[in-house]
Formats: structure tokens, sequence, C-alpha cells
């Protein structure tokens, strides 16, 4: 037998999940884009001592913006998929980059711990949000 309230529960906890990372991510993504794109502390000088070119900043933050709108808007499954690779991609290159500069474990647990997040916020997304070809069989 199943047990509705349960049921209830169990889908309010996840939407809640859900959308709790996502917001975590996606002010993330769009407060360090902007920061970014204006070559503001802390983040600018981060990327200069790990190396990165000052015209870098200008499109990582171009495509850390774009992401995060991506994951809010409706529907747009497709683009959301994009942005959390994106997202992905971008956090575990931030922990690599500051472990082959020599930075140490510590300088690695943010990335990580928002990587973690967006994995969540991925993993939890409503079947609206899913690109259903990729369900498909071939």
């Amino acid at each position: 037998m199943v047990n509705f309230a349960n049921s209830a529960a169990t889908s309010r906890s996840r939407t809640l999940a859900y959308w709790a990372s996502t917001a975590i991510v996606a002010a993330e993504f769009l407060v360090g884009g902007v920061m970014d794109l204006m070559h503001m502390p802390p983040f600018f000088g981060v990327m200069l001592h790990l190396g990165y070119p000052p015209y870098f900043s200008v499109i990582i933050g171009t495509w850390k913006v774009l992401g995060a709108a991506a994951v809010l808007v409706p529907r747009s499954a497709r683009l959301k998929e994009w942005a959390y690779a994106g997202m992905a991609f971008d956090l575990t290159g931030a922990a690599a980059s500051h472990l082959a500069v020599g930075n140490g474990a510590e300088a690695v647990v943010v990335p990580l711990v928002f990587a973690g997040l967006v994995m969540v916020s991925w993993a939890l997304r409503p079947p609206a949000r899913r690109d259903l070809c990729s369900r498909n069989p071939s």
C-alpha cells in the first residue's frame, strides 16, 4: 500500500532541496560572474594568482552569468544540461588550478562544495527541467 502522505512529504522535500541548491548555485555563479566581468576583488586577484590572463576573467564571467540564468529559467532542458556541465567544469577546474599552484587542500574545499551543490541541483531537477530526448533508448 502506498502512503500518499509520506510520498507528498518526500516530493516537497525533494522540491525544497532542488530549489535551495539551485538558488545557492545560481547566486554564486551570478555574483561571481559579475565580479569577474568587473575585475573585482577577491576573484580577480585569485585568477591572476592562478596564472590566468586578465581577459580570461571577462570570458569566464560571461559564461557564469549565462549559466546562472540557464538553470533558473523554465524549460530549456538541453540548455540546462550544458549549463550544469559548464558549472562542473568551472568548479573542478578551479580546484585543480588551486592545487597546481600549490595553494593546498584548504583552497580546494570551497570549489568542491559548490561542485557538490551543482550535482545535487542537477540530480533533483524536476521532470520538466530534464532533457527528455536523453531518456529515449536508441
